[in-house]
């Protein structure tokens, strides 16, 4: 199955039909490998942790390179700047990415010892695009269950308010999964759900980061982001995680890379590293 079947944003029909467990899990981890005992506790209470620092700068500048080529040649061939998805499918460089021993480390301390690596897709906010992400929890649009997901956040260009980095609603997640509205194109909504009034659920948190740093976020936690009405690219790469007892409808499995311990049921697929680059 290639990458270009998998759709971003399922059928809610087919979403339904799974019957999915969409409560927060808080993490159990009282000896933390590389995040702080306090940093987990913050996940907990807030459903974020921010900033953790993954590359040197010598780092993220090559992958910034690499991005921009790819970008070129992705916009060449027809697509945008939010059409690079389910990357790690295709090229090699962003497998290389996802399955990183420093991120990896980072995420077994909130998922345990057995995770698979799922997702990667670039959300590069071009100049002046106009485009927002409006409030909306990631696990509304997964077929996974249970609700045991983390997204790795890394910042390729520096973000931050001036260049709409994400925001967040501290604490949301114990919410559980809220009720969202259709969005339409008049919104110029990069997704198409939105959770409105969203500032009862928590207190806005805005993600600045450093490029070659990373926030991490629970799957039902409410984030967004502003339109970029500044002069300056904002670029991000999401890397999406689960535990290994996680189960994904929709052909999702096939997505699934296992990057710590193992998967005794054979459910996701790890599939190898892509040769193309």
């Amino acid at each position: 199955m290639s990458s270009s079947q998998f759709a971003i944003t399922p059928d809610q029909a087919d979403l339904d039909k799974m019957g999915r467990d969409l409560r927060f899990y808080p993490v159990q981890n009282d000896t933390p490998s590389v995040l702080t005992r306090e940093q987990i506790g913050q996940f907990n209470a807030n459903g974020f942790i921010r900033p953790v620092t993954i590359f040197s700068e010598a780092e993220i500048n090559s992958i910034r390179s690499y991005f921009d080529n790819l970008l070129a040649k992705v916009v060449a061939a027809g697509g945008d700047s939010y059409s690079i998805s389910t990357a790690h499918l295709k090229y090699g460089r962003v497998y290389d990415i996802l399955t990183d021993r420093r991120i990896v480390a980072a995420v077994k301390d909130l998922l345990g010892e057995h995770v698979i690596a799922w997702g990667s897709h670039f959300f590069c906010k071009m100049p002046r695009d106009g485009k927002a992400v409006a409030w909306h929890q990631d696990a509304s649009y997964w077929p996974l269950s249970p609700s045991k997901a983390v997204t790795v956040w890394l910042a390729i260009d520096d973000a931050d308010r001036a260049n709409a980095c994400m925001k967040f609603i501290a604490g949301s997640q114990h919410h559980g999964y809220l009720t969202y509205r259709p969005s339409d194109s008049s919104e110029h909504n990069v997704l198409n759900q939105s959770i409105d009034n969203a500032e009862q659920f928590g207190a806005v948190v805005y993600d600045e980061l450093r490029a070659g740093e990373a926030s991490l976020h629970n799957d039902l936690l409410l984030h967004g982001s502003e339109a970029n009405a500044s002069d300056r690219r904002r670029c991000g790469l999401t890397l999406r995680y689960c535990s290994a007892e996680v189960r994904a409808g929709l052909g999702w499995n096939a997505k699934g890379v296992i990057v710590s311990g193992s998967d005794p049921s054979g459910h996701w697929a790890n599939p190898p590293r892509p040769t193309s680059e």
